[in-house]
C-alpha cells in the first residue's frame, strides 16, 4: 500500500469552561473556541488513517508545512516504511528547525500511519505496541487557568462531582492553588502546570510557598523550557516532584532531559514530538532512567487516542491520561471517548479504534 493523499482539516469548536478563563500560553483571555488540525491520510487501497497536530494559533503554520512540503514528499511512499520515512523527512528539513511546525506536522502524519497499520493488521494500536490488559485508564481533569479562587473552587467541585480523583491546575497564584486544595480535600491527587514562567530562583521561592498543598508534581516551572539544568536544581531543592517534556520536540531532547536528572515525570506530547513512533522510544528511555511517563494530551481527537493506546500498552497500571476539561459544543468522536467516573476507555477497534463523526468535520471545519 502506498500513500495516495494527505488532507489537512482545520476545525474550530466552541467550548465553555465553567466561567471566564484567564489568558495563557494557549490563547487570549476569555478564549471560547478550541482550534485543532486533523490530518487524513488515504492509501491507494482506500484505507484511511487519522492524525492530529497540536492546535491553537499554530494551525496555519502547520497546515502550510504539511500541504506544501511534507505531503508532496510522502505521497507515493509505502505506508509500512513509516519510521524510515519519518527519519528521512526529519533529516531533509532539519535546517528549518527541529521543533514547531515541521515536527508537529510529522507527528500528525505518523499517528495517521499507525492508524492505517492497525486497520491493515486488524488490531488496535495498543496491541501493535505489545498489548495491554487495561480496558480503561484513570484520567486527570486538566482545568484551564481561571486566575480567580472562586472559579477555581467551583470547577474543582464540578470535576470531583463528575468522578475525577486526579486534577491538574494551570494557576500561577498561590491563593488559587489554596482554593483548589481546600475544595478538593487532602486525598485528591493534584498537579500544577505553570507553563514556564519563572527563573530558577523564582521557582524555588514559589515551591516553598506551594509545598503545603501536597502537589503530585509541579510542571514546567522554569523559563526557558530547555533549561534542563535549572529544572534539575528545582527538582533537587524545591522538594516538589518536577514534570516537563511537552515542549521537547525530539528524542534527543528527551535524552537530555533524562540525563540532566531534570524530571520525576516526563511528558512527551504525541502530536508535537513525532507521533507514536517517537513516543514509544521515550517510554523505553524513561524506563532505563527509572522515570515515570505521563503523556501530555491537551487534545480531543487522534492525538488523544494516540496517548491512550501508548499509555495502555507501555505506561503500566499507574498511567494517567490527561483530559482537557472543556465543555466542547461537539466532540470529534461523539460520546465514545468521554471519560466516565474519571476513567477513559481504551478503544478496542482496529487502528486508533474510533472513527470521527463526519458531521462534526462538516459543521466545524474552518473554510
Amino acid at each position: 500500500m502506498k500513500i495516495a493523499s494527505i488532507e489537512t482539516i482545520p476545525l474550530r469548536i466552541p467550548f465553555t469552561t465553567g466561567g471566564r478563563s484567564a489568558g495563557g500560553v494557549w490563547g487570549p483571555k476569555d478564549l471560547q473556541v478550541a482550534d485543532s488540525l486533523i490530518v487524513k491520510v488515504t492509501t491507494d487501497d482506500g484505507v484511511v488513517g487519522w492524525g492530529e497536530t497540536f492546535g491553537f494559533t499554530a494551525i496555519p503554520a502547520v497546515k502550510l508545512v504539511i500541504d506544501s512540503l511534507l505531503a508532496p514528499e510522502l505521497i507515493g511512499r509505502d505506508v509500512t516504511l513509516r519510521e524510515m520515512s519519518m527519519l528521512e523527512l526529519q533529516k531533509k528539513f532539519h535546517v528549518f528547525g527541529r521543533s514547531g511546525a515541521f515536527i508537529y506536522g510529522l507527528s500528525a502524519i505518523d499517528i495517521a500511519l499507525w492508524d492505517i497499520a492497525g486497520k491493515t493488521a486488524g488490531k488496535p494500536v495498543y496491541q501493535l505496541l505489545g498489548g495491554s490488559e487495561a480496558t480503561s485508564l484513570a484520567c486527570y481533569a486538566s482545568l484551564i487557568r481561571y486566575a480567580d479562587p472562586e472559579l477555581v473552587r467551583a470547577n474543582v467541585r464540578r470535576a470531583l462531582d463528575s468522578g475525577y480523583q486526579h486534577l491538574k491546575l494551570h494557576e500561577v497564584d498561590i491563593e488559587c492553588v489554596r482554593a483548589a486544595r481546600e475544595e478538593a480535600g487532602p486525598d485528591i491527587e493534584m498537579t500544577l502546570d505553570v507553563n514556564c514562567p519563572w527563573t530558577v530562583r523564582e521557582a524555588l521561592d514559589m515551591t516553598a510557598k506551594l509545598r503545603p498543598f501536597n502537589l503530585r508534581w509541579i510542571e514546567e516551572p522554569v523559563w526557558p523550557p530547555e533549561n534542563y539544568a535549572g529544572l534539575a536544581t528545582v527538582r533537587q531543592q524545591g522538594h516538589i516532584p518536577v514534570a516537563a517534556g511537552e515542549n521537547a520536540s525530539t528524542v534527543m531532547d528527551f535524552q537530555h532531559l533524562l540525563e540532566a536528572g531534570s524530571v520525576d515525570f516526563i511528558q512527551p506530547s504525541p502530536a508535537k514530538m513525532g507521533g507514536i513512533t517517537e513516543l514509544q522510544k521515550v517510554f523505553a528511555m524513561a524506563n532505563a532512567h527509572n522515570v515515570a511517563v505521563m503523556v501530555h494530551t491537551f487534545y480531543d481527537g487522534p492525538g488523544l487516542l494516540a496517548s491512550v493506546h501508548t499509555s495502555a500498552a507501555l505506561g503500566g497500571p499507574k498511567a494517567l491520561v490527561e483530559w482537557r476539561y472543556f465543555d466542547l459544543e461537539a466532540q470529534f468522536y461523539g460520546d465514545a471517548i468521554i471519560p466516565r467516573n474519571g476513567r477513559i476507555d481504551v478503544p478496542q477497534g482496529n487502528g486508533l479504534g474510533l472513527e470521527p463523526n463526519l458531521d462534526v468535520i462538516r459543521d466545524y471545519r474552518i473554510r
